[in-house]
């Protein structure tokens, strides 16, 4: 298992709920990332675990546990500890949203590049035997009734359609993440790309340079949709790339013409963290989102013949 040795601070604003919020990463001897939420007084540990997310947040990552207490947007965060290597962490937070920096992963890298880690050995490894699939539909389904009508008027409005789906299958180079986003706005149309992590210094250097400062992005137009719905309160042009409402452009300028599909690579990284440990097979997602993440997720721990487990080692 992997630690950090000391306590790392960090201080921000959700991008969701627009409140100040502080955190800390704390060394533990405990295997796995968890988060204590330190504003409810006796609250349990939330495993950021596929089985602890919330199915019903489309536009995010949240993780509850039994006791209600939740935190939301954690997948940037898991993204960094991923590609860092730790795997041991408690993470007291005093709000219920982690903060969003720069809305990229770039800033939890830079900052842990300041601290040593404590420990060694493998990781754990669960390596995909066989193909797994989770379809948009299959998530909307599940919405309650309300929320699909209003998903469905809004992606009428935006020219998008719910066919999307993200798929697991086995492949030994490490975790294989292959993206594709088609969107009805110009400036991004379709987009795809490919990235490797097999935990070699090179696959890092690539993350750092060509992914970790790809931002989270969305239109103008869906900002009031969001704010009605208790989300986006904390966007700004420092945090997200906002789309002009003609979509042919961007209000903020652009890293990389393919931004976008960019940064849905950090999303799938973290969103795959949740599996508890590294996944070796290869994830295809085809205008995929976190709900897809996840379900493939439960798709793939729903039948033991899916996968293999080689636990980490504790040093």
């Amino acid at each position: 298992m992997k630690s950090f040795e000391k306590d790392i601070k960090i201080s921000g604003v959700g991008i969701h709920s627009g409140v100040s919020v502080n955190l800390v990463i704390k060394p533990s001897d405990k295997s796995g990332i968890f988060f204590k939420r330190v504003d409810m007084p006796g609250s349990d540990l939330i495993p950021a675990k596929w089985d602890s997310v919330d199915r019903r947040k489309m536009l995010n990552t949240t993780i509850a546990n039994k006791s209600g207490a939740y935190v939301q947007t954690i997948e940037h965060l898991m993204a960094a500890l991923y590609i860092y290597g730790v795997d041991s962490a408690i993470i007291e937070i005093d709000g219920s949203e982690t903060p969003v920096m720069d809305g990229s992963a770039k800033e939890f890298l830079e900052l842990f590049q300041g601290y040593k880690i404590t420990g060694g050995g493998p990781a754990k490894k669960i390596i995909v035997k066989k193909e797994v699939i989770a379809h948009k539909f299959e998530v909307i389904k599940n919405l309650p009734l309300v929320h699909r009508i209003a998903l469905w008027f809004h992606n009428l409005k935006l020219g998008r359609k719910e066919n999307g789906f993200v798929r697991l299958s086995p492949d030994s180079q490490g975790l294989v993440i292959n993206a594709t986003l088609i969107y009805p706005d110009k400036v991004i149309g379709e987009q795809c790309f490919e990235y490797l992590f097999d935990g070699s210094k090179k696959s890092i250097n690539v993350f750092m340079s060509d992914i970790a400062r790809a931002r989270t992005f969305g239109k103008l137009s869906e900002w009031e949709y969001l704010k009605k719905r208790g989300m986006g309160r904390g966007a700004n042009e420092n945090n997200v790339i906002a789309l002009n409402d003609t979509g042919d452009g961007t209000i903020n300028k652009l890293i990389w013409g393919n931004e976008f599909v960019r940064h849905k690579i950090i999303d799938a990284i973290g969103d795959l963290y949740t599996s508890g440990g590294n996944i070796i097979g290869k994830l295809e997602s085809y205008k995929g989102s976190h709900a897809l993440n996840n379900l493939v997720l439960k798709k793939l721990f729903s039948d033991p013949s899916n996968y293999d487990i080689i636990e980490s080692e504790k040093v």
